[in-house]
């Protein structure tokens, strides 16, 4: 084990030999930090915290009581190879919350952004790419391979389907089911979940400006008219009628990324259910 200067381990913690510790790092009753965790600068783990395989967790992060970071992932495809979860600065993961390994048969790595807030019993699952800013709320789970960008809030008990994209500065309300992708600044509401919106709070907690969520309103409503064409349609001729808008250009992108990809919409005026597509 190595240790930074003024680490204070208490005398119950079991370190394992490898394991890496930074200057300041605080360990609890009962912690469990296995061979090939690193520990960055003033992490604390609170009491029976567990950090294991090959985890490295960047400085300033709490960890709480419970909290099960870097085993293996629930996927019967993964051969057992050794692979990572990287957490970056400034985390807060309250307690229970899970985050598992990459697959050895994908990406082989999930990875956790700075500055995010994963509530009590929040499960982050293989494979998954999470921004910065980002919060989980009381019992939210995502499925393997999920990405997820920069300032996404999810409520609590939502759930969102394996592969899927979460746009940045989307909002995911409490007990929402998310099958398919969330374009940025969307706002999903419901169970099963669909697009009942845009993010208004969020945009304007992050500093945008008023002219730009205006002219964001506008799109929407002629991105999901289905008047003109498919929602494809919609988003590349978004693009070429606002070419000075860096928030219009990243729905319209994030949607023109993959054309294979399905998406939540609002819902339909006509039979009044969720659609995803194009």
């Amino acid at each position: 084990m190595q240790h930074g200067v003024s680490s204070a381990i208490h005398p119950t913690a079991y370190i394992e030999r490898g394991a890496e510790l930074g200057a300041g790092v605080k360990i609890g009753p009962f912690c469990h930090v296995g061979p090939h965790v690193q520990l960055g600068d003033n992490v604390e783990l609170m009491s029976h915290a567990v950090v294991i395989g090959d985890t490295s967790i960047g400085e300033d992060c709490r960890i709480f009581p419970h909290a099960v970071l870097g085993a293996e992932p629930q996927n019967t495809a993964h051969g057992g190879s050794r692979t990572r979860l990287v957490i970056g600065r400034g985390n807060t993961i309250r307690e229970g919350v899970t985050m598992h390994l990459g697959t050895d048969n994908a990406r082989g790595e999930t990875t956790i952004g700075d500055n995010c807030m994963f509530l009590a019993y929040s499960h982050v699952a293989h494979d998954c790419v999470l921004g910065n800013h980002v919060t989980f709320a009381n019992n939210v789970m995502i499925g393997g391979h999920t990405v997820v960008g920069d300032r996404v809030i999810i409520g609590g008990g939502a759930g969102v389907h394996q592969f899927c994209r979460i746009g940045h500065h989307a909002f995911i309300g409490g007990l929402a089911a998310v099958q398919a992708d969330v374009i940025p600044f969307g706002m999903i509401m419901g169970n099963r979940g669909y697009l009942a919106g845009l993010n208004l709070v969020g945009m304007k907690r992050s500093g945008m400006e008023k002219s730009e969520i205006n002219a964001l309103r506008h799109a929407f409503k002629d991105l999901f008219s289905g008047i003109d064409g498919s929602l494809r349609e919609n988003a590349a001729k978004l693009i070429a009628d606002n070419p000075g808008s860096d928030a219009i250009r990243d729905i319209a992108d994030f949607i023109l990324a993959d054309s294979r990809r399905k998406f939540m919409t609002p819902i339909s005026s006509s039979n009044g259910r969720l659609e995803t597509g194009d």
